[in-house]
């Protein structure tokens, strides 16, 4: 049950106080959208009557969680679909009937230091099943909070056989697919350096010439990294199979950027421990 942020300079995290950080709405009814007017950030939609009505009310007037989206429980729910409010990208709940979302956020560039432009959405997935069986063994009888204070939970799940997915949504309509290699060979390539020493060009090559000039990436295009069992990377561009790599150091270095220690949005982190915290619960 899944509980719900080039040649380029590009910003640093920030690390903002947790009451500025992006909220979330749930759009179900007309009169859920009433109540949730005041309330800015993520809806979730369905076409059908669902408890989620219920869970979404609920969580709307709880003041338990300031994450009260990680409440919402999209286990009968793969048809939603999660928006980011900012950019009004949105994203399936579910992919490939096992990978829930858990949690989405943005990827900036600065310009010349004085202005952040946002260059895609992403959303990062896990296997379901996968984290029951891997991770709910050494985390299932942890309590949430417990959890929350615990740094090694996205560690072993870099680390673990446990298939995931990292989706790119593009947003910024002048992006280049050589703009998305040349980031790639800086962002990837310092993580490879990070975890497996320096003579890993071979394989940062291998994994950027991919994105051969041939692509055209307009706004809107996907680019889904997915990191299948045996630690093979698979790569997409809209729907289309572009390459896939067996490497572990390569997929970990690549799921650093998202979950890592200095991920490319603190928030959307923050979002993704919370909810995989909640997925780990026996």
């Amino acid at each position: 049950m899944v509980s719900l942020r080039f040649p380029f300079s590009f910003s640093q995290p920030s690390n903002l106080p947790h009451t500025a950080t992006r909220s979330f709405s749930v759009a179900v009814t007309a009169a859920a959208a009433a109540a949730t007017a005041s309330v800015a950030g993520i809806a979730v939609y369905h076409n059908q009557k669902h408890p989620l009505i219920q869970n979404a009310l609920n969580c709307l007037f709880s003041n338990q969680s300031s994450h009260f989206w990680a409440s919402l429980s999209f286990a009968d729910n793969s048809s939603a679909t999660v928006v980011e409010s900012k950019t009004g990208t949105s994203f399936p709940s579910v992919l490939g009937g096992s990978r829930k979302l858990l949690g989405i956020g943005l990827r900036k560039k600065s310009v010349l230091g004085l202005k952040n432009i946002d260059v895609y959405a992403f959303g990062v997935y896990a296997d379901h099943d996968d984290v029951k069986k891997i991770l709910s063994e050494k985390y299932g009888n942890m309590s949430v909070a417990e959890l929350k204070e615990n740094n090694k939970l996205n560690e072993d799940l870099m680390e673990a056989d446990v298939c995931m997915t990292v989706r790119l949504q593009i947003i910024y309509d002048k992006l280049s697919i050589r703009s998305v290699r040349s980031a790639f060979e800086e962002s990837v390539g310092s993580r490879l350096q990070k975890f497996g020493g320096s003579d890993n060009k071979e394989l940062l090559q291998k994994f950027t010439s991919q994105f051969k000039d041939e692509y055209k990436i307009p706004k809107g295009s996907v680019i889904e990294l997915s990191k299948e069992r045996g630690h093979v990377l698979w790569t997409t561009i809209d729907g289309k199979e572009v390459g896939s790599i067996q490497s572990k150091l390569l997929c970990r270095s690549l799921l650093d950027l998202y979950i890592g220690e200095e991920p490319f949005d603190r928030k959307a982190k923050e979002d993704i421990e919370l909810n995989l915290s909640s997925l780990t619960q026996k």
